[in-house]
């Protein structure tokens, strides 16, 4: 019963099999490989635009870059408060733009609202001296709650934000999830929408280690390289992420991935609201269930050997908080979860308070 993170699972058997065949195969250095090549002209068709795309192999470093190019360091990065550049990135936006500051902006579920944008956009004027200037704002998609922008949320957020002349990042970690959830084209989620510059996730979602920067205007992506190379994430094989990303587009196995991960997420959480004494805190989107518990369920769940986290948040709703003997806790399946971890899990529940009422205190 493993639901800690996505970034637990395997890698899938296919992506196996591309980075094995491509390591017998002696390739140019620094991603001038035909590998690298042919995965970056799959992204220009997935996306149905010529794209400016560059392979890294870490999320953070896909973010941190992407930020720096359309950051100043004079400049704010505007994002949800709970973001993973904002809580989990150790500073690297900071560093890598040489000093942009991050904003952080409330909003429940994960999300920022036009409104709180607006207001948010309005203490940072332009021109000001003494103040840093309006520079980027970044989306998580899917959003650290587990939910996902639909697609008018994003247009208006962008539109926004481009008004205020600031450019739009989407955080794609689980873009597939989102993808997948939404049914939507991904360029209609991206650039025709309004977004700039994608971090496009794969190893949540069966890479071994690999993410695209994507840019849509290329133009915007001239410094990139350089960038990169600057900061010590191009690869000297890089023919090993052109080969992941190669075949983690072909024939649709990232959208395949992210569907079975969706599904089992969908099936868990269906299980538990309708369970006697638990309540989803935000809609199940994509592939990470939230749910408040009783203290009691939660230690048994532990006791009987499931895998994960126990969460804090700014972002839910004062009636959905966790009472004094209940917990929140966060359950991330991937394409590798089986149904038995989910009747596992179920089943310890409903054995313990199956046929009562509610139980929200421990005994």
């Amino acid at each position: 019963m493993n639901f800690a993170s996505d970034n637990g699972a395997g890698v899938a058997p296919e992506i196996l099999e591309a980075i094995a065949a491509s390591s017998r195969v002696n390739a140019p250095a620094y991603g001038e490989d035909d590998y690298t090549a042919r995965a970056e002209a799959m992204l220009s068709e997935i996306f149905e635009t010529r794209v400016a795309a560059f392979l890294v192999a870490t999320g953070t470093a896909a973010n941190a870059l992407a930020l720096s190019s359309l950051a100043q360091p004079w400049s704010a990065v505007f994002c949800h408060e709970e973001a993973h550049v904002h809580d989990d990135e150790c500073g690297a936006p900071e560093f890598f733009s040489g000093g942009a500051k991050l904003v952080g902006i409330p909003g429940w579920g994960g999300k920022i609202t036009p409104d709180e944008l607006r207001e948010t956009l309005d203490r940072f004027p332009r021109g000001l001296v003494k103040s840093v200037q309006p520079g980027a704002l970044s989306l998580s998609q899917a959003t650290e709650a587990g939910t996902v922008y639909w697609r008018g949320e994003v247009g208006e957020l962008c539109d926004i934000a481009h008004s205020a002349g600031v450019g739009v990042h989407m955080d794609g970690a689980r873009f597939g999830n989102a993808i997948v959830a939404s049914q939507l084209s991904p360029a209609d989620m991206t650039w025709r929408a309004g977004v700039d510059a994608l971090s496009l996730g794969a190893t949540k979602n069966g890479a071994l280690a690999c993410e695209a920067v994507v840019f849509f205007d290329p133009e915007q992506a001239m410094e990139l390289a350089y960038r990169r190379k600057r900061a010590g994430h191009t690869l000297s094989k890089g023919r090993f992420l052109g080969a992941q990303m190669e075949a983690y587009l072909k024939d649709g196995l990232w959208l395949r991935l992210a569907e079975r991960a969706n599904h089992a997420a969908q099936r868990l959480s269906e299980g538990l609201a309708a369970a006697r004494g638990l309540r989803l805190a935000w809609p199940t989107e994509a592939n990470e269930v939230f749910v408040v518990a009783p203290n009691a369920a939660v230690d048994g769940w532990r006791a009987a050997g499931a895998r994960f986290h126990e969460w804090s948040t700014r972002s839910l709703a004062p009636d959905q908080r966790p009472g004094d003997h209940e917990r929140l806790v966060r359950l991330v399946t991937s394409f590798e979860t089986q149904q038995s971890e989910i009747d596992q899990l179920l089943g310890l529940y409903h054995g313990a308070y199956g046929g009562r009422r509610a139980v929200t205190e421990a005994p």
